[in-house]
Parts: C-alpha cells; structure tokens; sequence
C-alpha cells in the first residue's frame, strides 16, 4: 500500500462506517412506514425516489447504449429491486440484526463457490452456525423469530448474491455510473403494482411524505454515495472487514429506535456471522489480491 493509499484508508474507513449506519438507520426508519404503506410499498417508494434523484444526477446516456449495455443493468435492476423488497419483507416480521445477519449468507456463500479454498469453506461454516444458533434462538429464546421472515431474509441473501455478480457485469460493460441510476428505474417499475397505491396513501399525509424521503435518503442515496467514494480509498481487504459490521450497526438501529432486543444468544449468532465475514474478506484479499471485485458491492439494501 503507498504512503497516498495509507493516507486516504481513514477517510475511506469513515465513509464505510457511515454507510452502515445510514443502511442500518434507513432500515428502522422505514419499518415506521410498514404498518400504513406495507413492506413492499416502502419498498417501491424508496426506489422510485433514488430512481429520480440519481437520474436527475447521472444523467445515464442511454442512447448511445448497445443491446449488451441495456441487458446488464436490466438484470442489475432485477437483482437490485429483489434484494430490496425480500429485505424488507424480511425486517416487517424478523428485527434488523437478524435479518441483515442471514442476509450476509449471499455473499459469503458466493465467495466460497468462487474460490472454492478451503478456509473459505471454513468460514462459511461459522456463518452458517451463526444462523444455526438464530434459529435455535428464535424456538428456546423469548423473543421467537418468525419463519416467515427468516424465509425472506434467506431469499434476499440469494438475490445479494446475484446483485453482486450483475453489478460487478454491468460495471464492467457501462461506463460511469449510468447502470446503477437504470437498475434503480428497472427495480422501481418492478414494484410499481406495490408503489402506485402506497404513493396514493403517502401523498394524503405530510408525515408519511417526509418519512419516505427520509428512508430513500438513509437507506439508498446517502450510502451508495459513500460506499462508491470509500472504494476509491480502500483495498479490498479492508473494505469487506469494514462492511462486514453491518449486521452489529443494524442491531444497534434496532435496539435505539425500534427497541429490539437481542438475547445474549442472538449477539453470539450475529458476532459468528461479522466474523466468517470478516474472514473471508482476509483470506480472499490475500489468495486473490486484484483478481476478483470486492466480497460485497456496495451496497446492502
């Protein structure tokens, strides 16, 4: 790593924080909305208003795109639009840390199929028996973790595993950002039988409007903003460890804001999941240094 690179890891370490925070943040903000709007009408909101936002911004030129370039970021905006709403049907009947937790599956599973190295497999295994222990916690635990949710939150690690590798192919074939501002058009139209109504509902209630907007910001805009500066400043190594956080910032976002509490064998379950993350980011950066893009593309839904 150069003096330059070693200058700018602070800063991009920040960035990486903040993203998690915000994700984590925008998550409990939008379970506010659940109740009136539904799962999947946030869902639909939320991506209609970043779909705007970043097209205003980006300005993608898409008529200069060829058949390939169009197909790469239609299939972005199918990942993208299900990792989203599995998501956040997932944290409307399970809490934030749990989720976000099994969520993390996706990317670590696709990690140990790609490298196919034995401590990935390792690691996989201490994921796996994190989530094993959520499971064991939601039968024995006071706080039971509904099937339902759990099967959603399975569903949204396998479609993050699928973002992963469509967005990694539509940044490669479209340049600049102009995929992931198509991806979020493609993902809102996708959830537009959802959307229509919760706009209808929303648009009657000024509240309801500023707690959209705050979800869109929190949970899309803001944190693939910081994410994409963060990965101009940070190896790989460091970013995966740092973004492996995440499912600890969205049990500190449930705990503050919805008052979700995690049993101490929930935590143990959330702190085997951060670990097999984080190492798995060690051991691909150091096996596969530059040949492959980062354990998870920014960013988490």
């Amino acid at each position: 790593m150069t003096s330059s690179t070693s200058s700018r890891t602070p800063t991009g370490a920040a960035l990486v924080l903040g993203s998690c925070v915000s994700l984590s943040f925008g998550a409990a903000l939008a379970t506010q909305l659940f109740p009136t709007l539904g799962a999947w009408g946030v869902t639909a909101i939320r991506l209609s208003i970043a779909a705007i936002v970043l097209l205003l911004v980006v300005r993608p030129a898409v008529r200069a795109w060829d058949r390939h370039q169009w197909k790469a970021a239609i299939v972005f905006g199918v990942a993208l639009g299900g990792m989203n709403a599995a998501f956040y049907a997932a944290i409307d009947r399970i809490p934030l840390g749990p989720a976000v937790a099994i969520e993390f599956l996706g990317p670590l599973v696709l990690s140990a199929v790609r490298t196919r190295r034995l401590a990935d497999t390792a690691w996989l295994f201490l994921a796996i028996s994190g989530i094993a222990l959520l499971g064991v916690d939601g039968l024995v635990g006071s706080d039971a973790l509904d099937p339902v949710g759990i099967g959603f939150a399975l569903i949204a690690a396998a479609f993050w595993a699928f973002y992963i590798r469509a967005s990694a192919h539509a940044g490669a074939v479209v340049p600049g950002r102009g995929a992931l501002a198509v991806a979020f058009v493609v993902a809102s139209v996708l959830m537009l039988p959802f959307g229509v109504p919760a706009a209808v509902v929303a648009a009657s209630d000024p509240r309801l409007i500023l707690l959209a907007i705050g979800t869109a910001l929190l949970g899309s805009l803001i944190p693939y903003t910081l994410e994409f500066s963060a990965l101009r400043m940070l190896p790989q190594r460091v970013f995966g460890i740092l973004l492996s956080l995440e499912p600890a910032t969205a049990t500190l976002a449930g705990w503050m804001l919805l008052g979700q509490r995690a049993s101490p064998l929930r935590l143990l379950a959330i702190a085997l999941v951060i670990a097999a993350s984080v190492g798995v980011s060690l051991v691909r950066s150091r096996s596969r240094r530059g040949e492959e893009a980062p354990l998870t593309e920014p960013a988490t839904p």
